[in-house]
């Protein structure tokens, strides 16, 4: 059994989660720049084996798209490209940001930690695996 990876896709950085291999539990990988990001998904494919991809896709309120769907809708073309026999997974990512910096400040982060943009981005995806997984 492979590990399912969640990707909080952003114009510049991308926050990744990760399963443990048994699929059970959702924890923060890394931010890496957009640039990188396929890349650093292959190098970790090879080390760990990836089984399925998650990707978060923004929507407004009302179910339309925002100004960052079009972004992300390129990027889910990419992954499938670079990972054909993966399947790739679109999930509601509505909120993610905002429960990441309300889960920091519950946990007791430092304001300086919850500034840093890369660490909310780790969160919220790994919100958005952990949705994941509860509704499969």
């Amino acid at each position: 059994m492979g590990r399912i990876l969640a990707i909080d896709y952003g114009s510049k950085r991308v926050g990744l989660a990760v399963t443990d291999p048994l699929q059970i539990i959702a924890s923060p990988l890394d931010t890496v720049h957009s640039k990188d990001v396929i890349q650093f998904l292959k190098d970790y494919d090879r080390s760990e084996g990836i089984e399925e991809l998650v990707l978060g896709m923004p929507k407004k309120l009302d179910n339309t798209a925002t100004n960052a769907t079009p972004l992300v809708e390129q990027f889910h073309n990419l992954l499938k490209k670079n990972f054909p026999e993966k399947p790739v997974y679109l999930h509601d990512e509505r909120f993610t940001s905002k429960m990441a910096l309300d889960a920091m400040i519950a946990g007791g982060s430092k304001k300086k930690d919850r500034r840093e943009k890369g660490n909310i981005d780790k969160i919220s995806a790994t919100i958005i695996l952990q949705s994941y997984l509860e509704s499969r």
